[in-house]
């Protein structure tokens, strides 16, 4: 008898998710409130439905195009035209099976064995796909104290003659930190100073919650060849579940990686092709009114952090996430879990996104206001019975 399939050793490697396992715990429990969703928790748009149903009824439910449908494709291209001031075609644009994918698409083609990918912590689980394509992810810090910002001097520290690729995520998940155009266009900088692949998931780019303009890499490169942009629908739109997503580059990055994708997953689902058509070129209203609502509960969720004993806060400028930190001495997974057992407050442990921030909590407000004012009810007299 075998003792089963001799996996590549990166797989090995992969630790359960502590994501799941949380969510798992709280699913066998009573009155649990999540301070731990990532995903949006209004529903998707109307009319974007719609134009699904319409896409369904009308028989578009065959193959697409492996790079995406056509008028997909120049939607995208001509929404972030307008978005950063830039000259894109459909040529720019691939469509995938959601942000998620594109990410692994990208790192796992730019990853080289024995080689380094510069990544900033904390960051949301990409360092395992690094892992698995034989790469080694070099983690920079960024801490709760300094609202987990990111000082390109610690790039240029970070890069060596083994450095393949820069990963960089603003909006950030865990942290809701937004990068200045200044940081972006010194990382941009970096990367094509040493011929080195820039990846940037900007999934959250529209929830900016302080106004203003949001700096992408499709804003700040010089030139696309070797920055390779990815968004998706699944947080502006409240379309986590339809998996639509992109990759933007120049067009041979573009041809090369659609020569990948094309043996991963055919083509991606054409009625929700559709209704990505319906949700970039329709009423953007709906987008405007999810990023009020998040940024009246970021409002109100930054003092009740501050109020909490032992959390230290910041304000986060994007995305439904804050990660406040903890004593240094806290381990996240146990006191998320004796929290969530003890209270029945479902956070997300620090250490789920590195190393470095085992000692705090990512918390998502991504929820109704009562619920957040519930969960702090719970949280405030229970953090100040805590000694570390």
């Amino acid at each position: 008898m075998t003792e089963g399939i001799d996996w590549h050793p990166g797989l090995g490697e992969l630790p359960y998710s502590p994501i799941r396992h949380m969510f798992n715990t709280a699913a066998k429990m009573d009155d649990v409130i999540h301070l731990s969703i990532g995903q949006p928790d209004f529903p998707m748009p109307e009319h974007i439905a719609d134009a699904m149903v319409k896409a369904i009824r009308d028989g578009h439910t065959g193959y697409a195009l492996d790079a995406g449908l056509p008028e997909l494709r120049r939607a995208v291209a001509d929404f972030y035209s307008g978005y950063h001031g830039t000259s894109l075609g459909p040529d720019n644009v691939l469509i995938t099976t959601g942000c998620g994918q594109t990410m692994f698409m990208a790192l796992s083609a730019a990853s080289k064995p024995e080689m380094e990918v510069v990544i900033v912590e904390p960051v949301f689980v990409f360092q395992h796909v690094i892992r698995m394509a034989g790469a080694i992810p070099r983690p920079i810090v960024t801490t709760a104290a300094e609202g987990y910002q990111l000082d390109p001097q610690q790039v240029r520290d970070a890069i060596s003659e083994k450095t393949c690729a820069i990963m960089i995520n603003s909006p950030g998940n865990p942290t809701g930190a937004v990068y200045p155009r200044s940081t972006v266009q010194a990382i941009c900088d970096i990367a094509a100073e040493r011929n080195l692949a820039l990846i940037s998931d900007e999934v959250y780019d529209r929830l900016i919650l302080d106004g203003g303009e949001f700096a992408g890499v499709l804003g700040c490169a010089d030139s696309l060849d070797n920055v390779i942009m990815t968004s998706s629908l699944s947080k502006s739109f409240s379309m986590a579940g339809l998996r639509l997503g992109w990759a933007i580059s120049s067009e041979r990055n573009i041809v090369d990686l659609q020569r990948y994708h094309m043996f991963i997953s055919t083509c991606e689902n054409t009625p929700t092709q559709w209704a990505g058509v319906a949700a970039l070129t329709g009423d953007q209203g709906c987008v405007e009114e999810m990023v009020a609502a998040y940024r009246q509960r970021r409002d109100r969720i930054v003092p009740l952090v501050d109020a909490a004993p032992h959390l230290t806060g910041y304000t986060p400028g994007g995305a439904f996430f804050i990660m406040p930190s903890l004593p240094e001495s806290c381990d996240s997974f146990e006191f998320a879990m004796r929290m969530l057992h003890e209270i029945g407050v479902c956070t997300i442990p620090g250490g789920t996104f590195g190393a470095s921030c085992n000692n705090a909590l990512r918390i998502s407000f991504a929820t109704s206001m009562e619920k957040i004012e519930a969960a702090f009810e719970r949280m405030i007299p229970w953090l100040s019975r805590q000694s570390f």
